[in-house]
């Protein structure tokens, strides 16, 4: 196959849009690419058709993901293409790669210093050296201010004011985590190692401050791409500079509507500023979804449709490419433990329906939620793996808290009530129930033992204690083992209080229970961890104000990364997706508001009431599906008239205009019999929806919104008779004008 030839084959398949960032002329160039656009065949494809036309050379293109999975998946499919010899590396990697490599000529024939892990235990003993007892949660979350610090191109003298004009929530005073900075930064060098933002400035100091080091690294590497751009942060984005040397040969691909990680340094200016940085950059588009079906892609562009802020410029509408497929569900639940239940049950249909359990995911905004459903999985017989977190019970501070809770039953009298009980426990490990502590790791911790305490007092309620029965005195009964391992809402008749003993058995139980190796499972994750990621069936759980966004997202920034979040959970779903919310945490607890990110739909179809049933029917009434979506393109409608009509106002009419003519005749005697405007008797938009979706039967006759109980009643058999093909002069009188008391 000759070059050209080659080239061509690159470009077949490609869809207008991605074909104009395949062949895109040398320069800037910024790829705006939505969730499942093919964001990766695209870069690929420019890389792949400018080396075979012989426009560039691929030994001399430096790829830059932020994954070792991305860059290996960038290389795999520049070799099914043909290409080979590009170097597609994260920025740590190929940082670290050139460092070593001119280590001798900028260290003078030092060895290049040993690189960090992890700070974890370095800023522990910094923290030490300036007073403070950092424990594990307290040091993550300071070696979390350093590396955003770092990253954010802030020294230690400059924390504070740095700190404040951010608005870190900090996990010390602010001048406090500033000592522990800078002690930071002298230990290691005392101990003559580097972290892994000291490498990406070594890389930087070597090419800005050795023109010989620079003059290598550009001769090598012309042609740059930046994958996932709206993540960068300012030391990459510096390092990126230096790479490029003032040249403009440079493609970024990116989201600003996933930009889901500015608490880490990370910021989407650089997207959003990059047709500005660079004049006469190429931008190009790409919103042709080949993930998700119309009605997923409705609701994500729905969802983030409200969006404000800079992120928002750069707001991408979706459109699906796949057939159409089941609507989003919206779920309503009493309580948590029920969502759970409900949610774990809905998975199990879906396993034995022959949905692969791997392909089906549990997405929640904390780790800490991971609990629940790790146990109604568990009870559902559904095998599931953690994702980006340890399984519950494996988590340090909760194996510590077992401890404490164990060695407490030999302090805590036994009559205690087992919820003062618990708490009183894990005071030994320093948990307080107060406001949660600030600081990422520490919150995520306290949250993690209040789910202990949580199910202390949901067991504590399901247990009757007082009631005493003479036949569980028998041997034979007791032979039975004790009645408190019972699971969690099943009746137990015991003839003491539940003690903190007690409880340690359940905790023990349920924690063999989630200790079971699985390798195909149903995905538990936590809405950062899940990006990038693609799943059949998505679970959205917990999505209730306080959860989702979160109660610590306090400016309009902050409230605008929670929306992103889901934005970002949304479009993982190829096929199917469930939303839900609890209305309160646990049974006859306070009650909850859904969260403000949901489109305000007709919830009151297919949630549940107190008690777990489902809502009874006494009328007809439209259909549980909370979601309503066009008819024609599949796209979620929110708007009124919309959802009368069942399409988009873009969309084309198919309207009977026989029909609706018909329908305004009918209209017209009815309201001058009634004495009373034609609007009252139905509206313009009613009769377009009806002579539009010609309803049949009287279910469909109701789903048309401005079509009631009393509406039905008065006028449906007349309707249903126009659209059926009846003259205005054959409806029956007595039928058409009865009004009712």
């Amino acid at each position: 196959m000759g070059v050209h030839s080659a080239a061509e084959v690159v470009l077949a398949g490609l869809d207008p849009e991605q074909r104009a960032a395949v062949t895109a002329p040398a320069g800037p160039v910024c790829i705006l690419a939505g969730a499942g656009t093919g964001k990766t065949r695209a870069v690929t494809s420019r890389i792949a058709h400018r080396a075979l036309t012989g426009e560039i050379s691929p030994r001399h293109v430096l790829a830059v993901t932020f994954t070792a999975r991305a860059a290996a998946e960038m290389r795999a499919r520049l070799t099914v293409l043909g290409v080979s010899g590009v170097q597609a590396r994260t920025f740590h990697a190929a940082a670290l790669r050139q460092v070593r490599y001119f280590a001798p000529r900028l260290l003078e024939g030092r060895a290049m210093p040993e690189l960090l892990d992890s700070k974890v235990r370095v800023v522990t003993l910094a923290a030490a050296k300036v007073g403070l007892r950092a424990d594990r949660a307290a040091a993550r979350d300071l070696a979390g201010e350093i590396e955003w610090a770092k990253s954010s191109l802030v020294e230690p003298g400059e924390y504070v004011v740095a700190a404040a004009k951010a608005l870190r929530e900090t996990p010390y005073e602010p001048a406090k985590v500033a000592e522990v900075f800078a002690a930071y930064e002298r230990l290691k060098r005392s101990n003559g190692v580097i972290d892994f933002e000291d490498m990406l400035r070594a890389a930087v100091w070597g090419i800005e401050e050795h023109r010989d080091v620079a003059e290598q690294v550009r001769g090598q590497y012309r042609h740059f791409v930046v994958d996932e751009y709206q993540d960068v942060n300012p030391l990459q984005q510096r390092l990126l500079d230096a790479w490029l040397g003032g040249r403009d040969d440079l493609t970024v691909v990116g989201d600003a509507s996933q930009t889901i990680y500015s608490f880490t340094g990370a910021t989407s200016s650089y997207l959003v500023d990059f047709p500005r940085r660079h004049r006469g950059a190429t931008v190009v588009r790409l919103v042709r979804d080949y993930r998700s079906t119309p009605q997923v892609v409705g609701l994500a562009n729905a969802v983030i449709s409200q969006a404000r802020g800079a992120e928002a410029r750069l707001r991408l509408e979706l459109h699906g490419q796949r057939p159409p497929g089941p609507e989003p569900e919206l779920r309503i639940f009493t309580d948590e433990p029920a969502e759970a239940n409900a949610v774990a049950a809905r998975c199990r249909t879906l396993v034995d329906g022959g949905t692969p359990a791997k392909e089906i995911a549990v997405l929640f905004r904390t780790n800490a939620q991971s609990e629940a459903y790790e146990k109604a999985l568990t009870e559902a017989g559904v095998p599931y793996v953690v994702q980006g977190a340890e399984r519950f019970f494996e988590r340090v501070e909760v194996r510590q808290a077992m401890v404490a809770l164990r060695a407490a039953t030999r302090s805590i009298p036994g009559e205690t009530p087992l919820p003062t009980a618990v708490v009183e426990a894990l005071a030994a490990v320093g948990w307080a129930p107060d406001a949660p502590p600030p600081g990422g790791a520490a919150r995520e911790r306290w949250e993690a033992l209040a789910a202990l305490v949580q199910l202390a007092e949901e067991y504590y309620a399901a247990t009757p204690g007082a009631s005493a029965r003479s036949e569980l005195a028998s041997p034979a009964v007791a032979s039975e083992g004790p009645a408190l391992l019972l699971p969690i809402g099943e009746a137990a008749a015991i003839e003491r209080p539940v003690t903190l003993s007690d409880f340690n058995e359940e905790l023990a139980r349920r924690a063999a229970q989630q200790h079971v190796p699985t390798v195909d499972g149903v995905t538990l994750a936590s809405l950062h961890s899940a990006k990038g990621l693609e799943w059949d069936a998505v679970f959205l759980v917990g999505l209730s104000e306080g959860t989702l966004p979160t109660t610590y997202a306090r400016t309009p920034e902050q409230v605008e990364e929670e929306r992103r979040l889901l934005y970002v959970g949304i479009t993982r779903a190829r096929q199917w997706l469930w939303l839900s919310y609890a209305s309160a945490r646990s049974p006859g607890g306070r009650a909850r508001r859904p969260s403000r990110f949901l489109p305000q739909l007709d919830r009151s179809g297919g949630g549940e009431r107190a008690g777990g049933g489902v809502a009874k029917r006494t009328a007809p009434r439209r259909p549980a599906t909370q979601i309503v979506s066009c008819r024609i393109c599949g796209a979620t409608l929110l708007a009124g008239p919309d959802r009368k009509l069942g399409r988009c106002p873009t969309c084309p009419s198919d309207i009977d205009e026989d029909l609706y003519e018909r329908l305004r005749d009918w209209r017209a005697r009815v309201a001058g019999a009634q004495k009373v405007p034609a609007y009252v008797v139905f509206t313009d938009a009613t009769l377009t929806a009806l002579a539009e979706r010609r309803p049949g039967r009287t279910e469909e006759l109701i789903a048309i919104a401005g079509i009631g109980p009393r509406k039905l009643g008065l006028y449906g058999e007349a309707v249903l008779a126009l659209v059926d093909g009846a003259a205005v002069d054959d409806i029956a009188p007595q039928k058409t004008f009865e009004i009712s008391s």
